[in-house]
């Protein structure tokens, strides 16, 4: 399959000063990200909140301008095509469909936004084409005339997901598209983004930092840990055999009664992003580590699975 994005070496450094005699402060939010989305595949980037994920997302629609390194959409870098055409090709959904909809106009209006800046002068009727999108995901033309305070947060999500195909992209970024919402309706916006898939022919890059909703949905995944890949496979490989002890973490750190999680250590505090350590990241929340991992910073490596920890889980 036909490789359509790929980052290279992809960071970004937030700097803010507090007062003008104080020094610059640089937040370290994303470093050294490499990845890859092929044509119809699913692309799940997960870890817990703070780890990047957002950011990561927002470079890679063009909402972000990286600090360093590349964004190839369909071999050809990102900076060479303008905003219109970037979202052409990509669209974000975001995490609150709520806040990203003008609660001062109709779902109709906000609707016919995409539409104005994406499509072609040759395009059918307007309201055909938003007809149609909003029947693929399961909403009576009816709702149009409503206001966005007046749905629920399943509904919401998908109007949002409308919204983006209007623009009829080749990849949709889903940052955490079921994470507000009861576990029916997750399952059914899920089969949702499924069916869309087949029926736009579409390739996600699904943001979360819940394994389980992953699983379902994702052939590959990246789990991120204090803004770098820790760990990168074939969902089946993540979810059977996962190789880093924070991706055994994620995968077993749903709360139980009576359920002690044994891969993390007392110790439980993220660095300070605004000044990273020198040596594995990971070092003080891991109950495998060793004297090496205290003393360097290990490389992203391996063949089938990629795992950046001198002494990976067996």
């Amino acid at each position: 399959m036909k490789t359509i994005l790929e980052t290279k070496n992809l960071s970004k450094i937030f700097k803010s000063k507090s007062s003008w005699f104080e020094k610059e402060k640089k937040v370290y939010a994303v470093t050294d990200i490499n990845i890859s989305l092929k044509e119809n595949e699913n692309l799940g980037i997960v870890g817990e909140s703070g780890c990047g994920k957002s950011t990561l997302a927002r470079m890679l629609v063009g909402l972000l301008k990286p600090s360093d390194g590349n964004i190839n959409l369909f071999g050809e870098s990102i900076n060479e095509y303008d905003k219109l055409n970037i979202g052409k090709i990509i669209q974000y959904v975001f995490q609150d469909p709520v806040s990203s909809l003008n609660p001062r106009k109709t779902i109709y209006q906000s609707l016919l936004d995409p539409l104005k800046n994406f499509a072609d002068n040759n395009s059918k009727n307007k309201k055909d084409q938003i007809l149609e999108i909003f029947n693929a995901v399961n909403l009576n033309e009816n709702l149009l005339e409503r206001f966005p305070h007046e749905f629920s947060g399943g509904q919401t999500q998908r109007i949002a997901i409308a919204r983006a195909l209007l623009a009829k992209p080749k990849i949709i970024v889903l940052d955490e598209p079921v994470s507000a919402l009861d576990v029916s309706v997750q399952s059914q916006i899920l089969n949702l983004l499924n069916k869309l898939k087949s029926q736009f022919n579409l390739s996600y890059i699904f943001i979360s930092h819940d394994l389980s909703v992953v699983e379902k949905i994702c052939d590959k995944v990246s789990v991120m840990y204090f803004g770098s890949i820790v760990e990168e496979s074939l969902s089946r490989n993540i979810f059977s055999n996962p190789k880093h002890p924070y991706t055994k973490l994620l995968s077993t750190s749903v709360p139980l009664i009576n359920k002690k999680i044994n891969y993390v250590s007392e110790e439980s505090e993220l660095p300070d992003p605004s000044n990273p350590p020198n040596h594995c990241s990971f070092y003080d929340r891991c109950s495998i580590r060793s004297e090496i991992c205290k003393n360097e910073i290990p490389n992203l490596k391996g063949d089938e699975s990629l795992v950046r920890c001198f002494n990976e889980l067996s």
